[in-house]
């Protein structure tokens, strides 16, 4: 499964020149733009107001927050107790906790201040990056990245510093530089779930038992592919999610087809070789949903599977 494969570009490519990175290209009336080897959905980037950087800003902070773990979504007003707690605490994972909490408090006053800054501005008045509130905010945003690092993907398996930083990065950033880091982190997601589906075909549908299960990974990398490059407001999405979503119900449904004569030893390791398929799964969901690569996660899947495909399996 090569890079070129991903998305719709990829036939109308294949035959021409590798393209530079930023390379636009439309294909029956949909512009892409080319990064790391992938061909991605392009999106135009918002004109960089102070209003349209709020909504930006307000949308990826609610991203933040929809694939962290739970419970962080401190209303910025809680600032203080979030801190008070935080430096309070004591026992290590209790503490961990307690920094996601704070961070969460941080980035929600950053987005308040945000809010009344815009605010003031479309009363007419005129707030410089110097100002106090403008200051404020930026410092939020900044210790809420510093914290990030404490704050899990909700699955638990690894933190995703890079959803928690952008919205630090719309502060700061041009939004067309922030846009131009977005291509770049879905173009490393794809490849982190082409490599995942790699993984998966090479460890399980060599074998006979798993090897119808082939077409259907491949369909549903495509798939996810496709999904970690479409706005939610894009409104291709309606057919996009539905795709992804009974795609991965299809694949967590396969089960080999096993005889009755067979021993309770083959039967305990298809088992496990099923459970392992789906555990992939999930995780290409993850980083498709996510826009960005799980690199802790993803190798420690692939290790895994490496050390199941040293067991005989038919």
């Amino acid at each position: 499964m090569g890079e070129m494969e991903s998305g719709t570009m990829a036939t109308a490519t294949n035959s021409s020149p590798q393209p530079e990175n930023g390379e636009r290209r439309s294909v029956d009336d949909i512009e892409y733009v080319f990064y790391d080897g992938y061909w991605i959905r392009y999106y135009a980037p918002l004109q960089d107001t102070l209003a349209n950087r709020k909504r930006l800003i307000d949308s990826l902070t609610r991203r933040a927050f929809h694939h962290t773990e739970a419970g962080i979504n401190t209303p910025g007003k809680s600032l203080d107790l979030a801190r008070e707690a935080y430096e309070n605490e004591t026992d290590p994972a209790r503490k961990r906790v307690n920094a996601a909490m704070l961070a969460g408090a941080l980035f929600n006053r950053a987005t308040d201040l945000f809010t009344s800054i815009v605010d003031l501005a479309e009363l007419g008045v005129q707030v410089s990056h110097s100002n106090e509130l403008m200051r404020e905010c930026s410092d939020c945003f900044q210790e809420a990245l510093t914290l990030g690092q404490q704050v899990k993907h909700h699955s638990g398996c690894e933190g995703i510093d890079e959803v928690w930083g952008e919205p630090f990065k719309a502060f700061t950033m041009p939004v067309e530089d922030f846009y131009e880091s977005r291509f770049i982190k879905i173009a490393q997601s794809m490849r982190d779930i082409d490599m995942i589906a790699d993984c998966m075909i090479e460890v399980f549908c060599s074998r006979p038992l798993f090897a119808d299960a082939r077409e259907l990974i491949l369909e549903y990398a495509a798939a996810a592919r496709q999904t970690a490059e479409t706005m939610k407001k894009d409104a291709v999405i309606f057919d996009v999610w539905p795709n992804f979503v009974a795609l991965g119900e299809q694949l967590d449904a396969f089960k080999p087809d096993l005889s009755d004569e067979v021993d309770q030893m083959l039967r305990m390791r298809v088992a496990y070789g099923r459970d392992l398929m789906q555990e992939g799964r999930r995780l290409i969901s993850y980083i498709a949903g996510a826009r960005v690569s799980m690199p802790k996660s993803s190798q420690a899947y692939i290790e895994k599977c490496q050390r199941y495909n040293k067991a005989s399996l038919p």
